[in-house]
């Protein structure tokens, strides 16, 4: 059977996607570039995309927020040979992830460009890295229907939601995991619990795999303990709230994105699942062993007696956060169990940093 073309409205013949079919489609059944010009009859478009599902590449990630690990998990997967296509929040930030090889849109929160889901339909995986904001809440899910209309007749399969651990609020210390109920203590956090049913919703409604993963504190190369030290940088309000809990859960990226691609690999019926290390600590103590790690890296570096990045603002007691289940479930063996791993790894690929004056 002969297989139609794709109308450019509706799945747009971007550069990408057309590189990538010049790679896979060699059959005639397939796609050719010459077959993506001329529309066909759009009546049996989702049945012949039904019937043909290679007619699609089946690694096609488009991820909404091109952060940290946005980038990170992007870089891996194209090694891999997926095809990655994703938005961030500027012009500038757009030509940097475009020499990476990326396609890349501006989406601007506050004035969404809903042209995004032209691109996003040619995808099989979906990665949210939105977070919410105080004045709209989460961006997407303000127009959750035209989003969810605009995907019905797509490629889509996969839709994973990066949460995080700040959803469960003060525990006093305790043990903490996903069966445990949310008491989120501030709007954002409140926000977040919302993000994290809707995007549910919405991909039990479209029949998608759909997963949210509640992070805990994020760090890895160039954002870590160390280099906070290094670049005598400021702690920001919400570091600073943080900074004396007894209790802090973290994960390091390298970990997030192997948990996303056992995810994407492994058929699982919990939807939600904690990601953070085995080792819940307090800030002063990773960043004490920071500091032990840069002193023996390079001696007289740093003036170790200077205590000023860590703040003396009450920060509760926390809570620690089980990833039993991700283990579990998936079968991840985490790279770095604790933040002391973690830590000396990124020392160690580090080059002698050159430090400001003043």
């Amino acid at each position: 059977m002969k297989a139609h073309a794709l109308p450019a409205a509706r799945f747009p013949a971007t550069p990408a996607l057309l590189r990538q079919n010049s790679r896979h489609f060699h059959s005639p059944k397939f796609l050719t570039l010459s077959s993506l010009t001329s529309p066909p009859t759009t009546t049996h478009l989702k049945s012949e995309i039904d019937a043909n599902k290679m007619e699609f590449p089946d690694k096609q990630m488009f991820i909404l927020g091109m952060g940290y690990v946005g980038q990170l998990f992007a870089q891996q997967l194209k090694n891999e040979g997926w095809d990655v296509a994703g938005t961030c929040t500027s012009v500038a930030k757009k030509k940097v992830l475009e020499q990476k090889g990326f396609d890349i849109l501006v989406f601007d929160a506050m004035e969404p460009e809903w042209k995004v889901l032209d691109r996003l339909r040619c995808c099989t995986h979906l990665l949210v890295s939105v977070p919410p904001t105080v004045d709209i809440g989460d961006p997407i899910l303000q127009r959750a229907e035209t989003f969810k209309a605009s995907l019905a007749d797509g490629n889509l399969r996969w839709l994973c939601y990066l949460s995080t651990t700040s959803i469960y609020g003060d525990a006093s210390g305790a043990w903490v995991d996903e069966n445990y109920f949310p008491k989120p203590s501030n709007n954002l956090a409140k926000m977040r619990l919302e993000s994290e049913e809707g995007w549910l919703k919405l991909g039990q409604d479209l029949g998608l795999s759909t997963y949210v993963f509640r992070l805990g504190g994020i760090y890895g190369p160039g954002r870590s303990a160390i280099d906070t030290i290094l670049k005598k940088e400021e702690l920001s309000e919400r570091q600073k709230r943080r900074a004396n809990r007894n209790f802090t859960s973290r994960v390091h990226v390298a970990d997030i994105c192997q948990v996303l691609k056992a995810s994407i690999s492994t058929q699982i019926q919990r939807k939600i699942y904690n990601v953070v290390d085995d080792d819940p600590a307090s800030r002063i103590e990773v960043f004490a062993f920071a500091q032990q790690l840069i002193q023996q890296r390079w001696p007289g570096l740093i003036d170790v007696s200077d205590n000023s990045i860590i703040s003396k603002l009450p920060g509760g007691a926390g809570k620690r956060v089980s990833n039993a289940h991700v283990k579990k479930d998936l079968g991840v063996q985490l790279l770095y169990p604790s933040y002391r791993s973690g830590l000396q790894s990124i020392i160690h690929n580090m080059e002698k940093p050159i430090l400001r004056c003043g």
